[in-house]
């Protein structure tokens, strides 16, 4: 209203001008304004028309977008300032896409997880429930016995699966501190040697260690150790009287490698792209015992120390899992 206003305003004023000074060619410029301005008000009209089309358009794919449709955007192939905000719009849409992607994966993965933990817990109690109602009726000393050491086995793996569930959310939520010094991979590995010592020669099995002794990493001792001591227990899991377990240890000049490697009934092919989920139990693992959290946790260790941890194996032959972790170079 305001530009019609103007152009009739300095249209009439112009004319005024012309007819006193110019009379004979008042007519004609009178006529010739009026076409100017009918040709730039609908030059005008058309254009706010398209933009009240384009803006139609905008508002139709936010309320779509809001109604649930996450792959509605804006149309913003052309220059200017409004579709440089239609672009903001879509990175915004994009974004909440994703934030919302992640939240619904996240609800995804802690019903699983939930279901897990509750499938894993159901053993042990109910084991621990029936140890109960033996042990009130027990009256022979040494069955009271075998059954309070059955119990005591349970809630082992009660809190184990507590513990390990504990440290696995800690490291997924960044909220573990390392305490990383340089530190010696002989004594470590010599220390883990000795945990499972007897173990081992209760079961009638071998561990072998070789390495260099002067080899150092700088790391977070007790996270190293616990990464390293879960594969170890997973091959003991998986070997038979007879059979053995080496760890071994190099370091190259920007790379260390920790192996440990047995010769046990090794790991069906189906499984080998799933052993390092949270859970995974393979169908054709005879350990009815494992909670499937150590090799998740020890993947999380290796990671959070900026390694990477890979697996080879063959049936009826044995299984290496392999640690690379890159040393920075001074």
């Amino acid at each position: 209203m305001t530009i019609v206003v103007i152009m009739i305003s300095s249209t009439v004023i112009s004319q005024v001008i012309i007819y006193f000074t110019f009379r004979q060619l008042s007519l004609f410029l009178l006529l010739f304004c009026i076409l100017v301005s009918v040709s730039i008000l609908l030059a005008v009209y058309l254009y706010f028309i398209q933009q009240d089309k384009i803006l139609e358009d905008a508002e139709s794919k936010i309320e779509a977008f809001l109604a649930g449709d996450i792959d509605a955007r804006i149309e913003n192939d052309e220059e200017g300032e409004l579709f440089k905000l239609f672009w903001s719009i879509n990175n915004m849409s994009a974004v909440l896409t994703s934030k919302v992607a992640k939240e619904n994966k996240e609800k995804v993965f802690l019903k699983n997880t939930i279901s897990d933990i509750s499938h894993q817990l159901k053993t042990p109690l109910a084991a621990l429930n029936i140890y109960n109602g033996i042990l009130e009726e027990a009256e022979d000393i040494e069955q009271v016995r075998e059954f309070v050491n059955l119990s005591v086995k349970e809630l082992d793996r009660i809190e184990t699966l507590v513990q390990n569930l504990l440290k696995i959310t800690r490291l997924d939520a960044g909220s573990m501190e390392f305490n990383k010094t340089e530190e010696n991979v002989s004594e470590i590995i010599k220390d883990i040697e000795l945990h499972f010592a007897y173990r081992a020669e209760t079961e009638g099995k071998s561990i072998v260690v070789s390495g260099a002794d002067n080899v150092t990493f700088f790391c977070d001792r007790d996270w190293m150790t616990e990464a390293i001591e879960n594969l170890v227990k997973n091959a003991l899991d998986h070997t038979k009287e007879g059979n053995y377990v080496s760890i071994e240890w190099s370091r190259f000049n920007t790379l260390l490698k920790i192996e440990v490697k047995d010769n046990g009934c090794g790991i069906h092919p189906e499984d080998i792209h799933h052993i390092f989920k949270r859970f995974y139990r393979s169908r054709f693992s005879k350990d009815s015992q494992g909670l499937g959290l150590g090799l998740s946790l020890t993947k999380a260790i290796v990671e959070a120390h900026g390694g990477t941890i890979e697996v080879d194996s063959k049936i009826g032959v044995g299984t290496t899992f392999i640690m690379n972790f890159l040393i920075p170079a001074k």
